[in-house]
C-alpha cells in the first residue's frame, strides 16, 4: 500500500490544529456528560458529520435524548441554534422565511424576514412528520447553504449543520423522507436504548439535581478550520479505491455484482455515499490522532453512511433480510486488503 503523507507535515498551522482537536476532544467528551451519558459512538459519529460540514439524521425511539443531545453539541461549539418542530401543517414558509408588505417612510415595500432556518445548527425535529413538499424545502439548505425567496438568494450563515431526528417505531402521520433528501444527509445514527448501569446513573441523576451548564469550548471559526484541516487528511489509493468498490457493490443489476445484491436490492448506493464514507473516514482519524486514514475508518462508517441509501427488494424482505444484515454482509465479503 503507498504511504500516505502525513497532517503534521503540512504546515505548523495544521499541526497546531491537529493538537488542538486531540485536547478539545478530551473536555468536549467531559461537557457532554454533564447532560449525556453513554452513547459514545453516537457522539462520535455526530462529531463526525460536524467536523466534515455535512448533515446527519439521527433515528431512534422517544425519549433516548436525541434532541438534548443536539442541543448539548451546539452549546460546547458555541453555535446558534435553531429547533424546528416538523408537523403536517407545517409551511415551507415556516422554515425558510417570507417576505411580508412593511411602510418605509410611506413606501410600501417587500422586506424579508428570515425563518428558523439561518442559524448555524438546525435542529429537525421528527422531521418525517410534515409532507414531502415541507421537507423539500430544506434540500437548498441542506445542499447550497442558501435561500431564495422572490428570484433573491439569501446566504446562510456558517457554519450550517442541519440535524433531524425521526422516530421509527410510528407510521401514523408520518411520510417518508424523499430518497434526494436523505442522500443528503451524510449518516442516519441509531440511538438505542442505554445499558442497565447507564440507564439507572441517568435516572438517579435527573431525579435528583439540575443539570450542570455546558460551557462552550469551540466557536464558529474553530469548526471552519477544522473542517478544512479534515480535507487534508491524506488517504492511500488503496483505501480510497476499497471505499469505492464496497459502495459500488451494493448496486444491482452492474457489472462484477454479486448474485445475492442482484436478488435482494432495488436500489443500491451513488456516488454520494462514496465521497460521504472517505469524507466522513478522514474525520473519524483526525478525532482519534491519526494522520491518514486506515481502513478501519472505512469499515466503521459502512453503515451509518449506507443504511439510509440502500432500497431492499420486495422479495428480500420477505425472506426477513434488513439493511443491516445487508451490511454486514458486504463488510464480510469485501474484507479489508
Amino acid at each position: 500500500m503507498s504511504t500516505p503523507t502525513t497532517v503534521e507535515a503540512n504546515t505548523e498551522s495544521d499541526a497546531a490544529l491537529f493538537d488542538q482537536i486531540q485536547q478539545g476532544r478530551l473536555r468536549l467528551e467531559r461537557e457532554l456528560e454533564k447532560t449525556i451519558v453513554g452513547q459514545k459512538e453516537v457522539i462520535e459519529q455526530l462529531l463526525i458529520c460536524l467536523f466534515s460540514g455535512t448533515h446527519c439524521l439521527i433515528t431512534g425511539a422517544p425519549g433516548l435524548a436525541k434532541t438534548l443531545l443536539v442541543r448539548s453539541v451546539a452549546q460546547a461549539f458555541h453555535l446558534e441554534f435553531s429547533r424546528i418542530q416538523f408537523t403536517p401543517d407545517l409551511m415551507p414558509a415556516d422554515i425558510t422565511g417570507t417576505e411580508i408588505l412593511t411602510d418605509n417612510d410611506g413606501r410600501r415595500e417587500l422586506r424579508f424576514v428570515p425563518g428558523p432556518v439561518f442559524a448555524n445548527v438546525i435542529l429537525a425535529d421528527e422531521i418525517n412528520r410534515t409532507p414531502p413538499k415541507t421537507q423539500s424545502s430544506l434540500l437548498e439548505a441542506m445542499q447550497e447553504h442558501q435561500v431564495t425567496a422572490a428570484g433573491k438568494r439569501y446566504p446562510l450563515p456558517k457554519p450550517f449543520f442541519v440535524l433531524a431526528t425521526q422516530n421509527p417505531i410510528e407510521m401514523e402521520g408520518t411520510y417518508p423522507l424523499p430518497e434526494a433528501q436523505l442522500d443528503r444527509f451524510m449518516f442516519n445514527v441509531l440511538i438505542d436504548y442505554l445499558p442497565f448501569e447507564d440507564e439507572l446513573k441517568v435516572v438517579l441523576d435527573t431525579t435528583s439535581r439540575s443539570p450542570e451548564p455546558i460551557e462552550p469550548l469551540f466557536d464558529g471559526k474553530d469548526i471552519l478550520q477544522f473542517q478544512g484541516l479534515v480535507r487534508k487528511v491524506p488517504i492511500a489509493h488503496e483505501v480510497a479505491s476499497y471505499a469505492v468498490r464496497l459502495v459500488g457493490a451494493t448496486r444491482p443489476s452492474q457489472p462484477n455484482t454479486l448474485e445475492w445484491v442482484n436478488h435482494s436490492m432495488t436500489w443500491g448506493a451513488g456516488l454520494r455515499a462514496a465521497q460521504m464514507l472517505v469524507l466522513g473516514a478522514k474525520a473519524r482519524a483526525l478525532l482519534r490522532g491519526k494522520t491518514h486514514v486506515r481502513y478501519e475508518d472505512i469499515r466503521s462508517l459502512a453503515a451509518p453512511v449506507l443504511r439510509h441509501r440502500l432500497l431492499l427488494s420486495y422479495k428480500a424482505e420477505a425472506q426477513g433480510l434488513t439493511v443491516e444484515s445487508v451490511i454486514k454482509r458486504l463488510l464480510d465479503e469485501f474484507p479489508a486488503e
